[in-house]
């Protein structure tokens, strides 16, 4: 039986030093407005985990600035990120996060 390798992260991104901070989240590829990402945070009510939600990659090494091009939102039991602008080849992938009240959409897209 064959096995599929793990990936973390969603195909065409990948993890390289930030000017924002430390590593960040990037993309080899062209990824147009809109495009949803994958999940960011599982929800957890032990009570072990910051706002009951468990981190993923994909949230993990996503850097905040107050200018983002990605949002987050509510589906279910789960945050998941998606894009609010067009993002070139290359960019940066960032959120402009605090993890407040998790029954919100996040995406301001003002």
């Amino acid at each position: 039986m064959e096995t599929k390798e793990y990936r973390p992260l969603p195909d065409g991104l990948y993890i390289g030093m930030s000017s924002i901070e430390g590593n960040g989240l990037f993309t080899r590829k062209l990824i147009e407005k809109g495009v949803e990402l994958g999940i960011t945070h599982i929800k957890n009510d032990s009570g072990d985990f910051h706002s009951n939600f468990i981190r993923t990659p994909l949230a993990g090494f996503a850097n905040h600035t107050k200018t983002p091009n990605c949002g987050i939102y509510e589906c279910g039991e789960y945050l998941k990120m998606k894009t609010i602008l067009d993002i070139n080849e290359g960019d940066e992938l960032t959120l402009n996060y605090t993890l407040y009240d998790p029954c919100k959409n996040y995406i301001n897209e003002s």
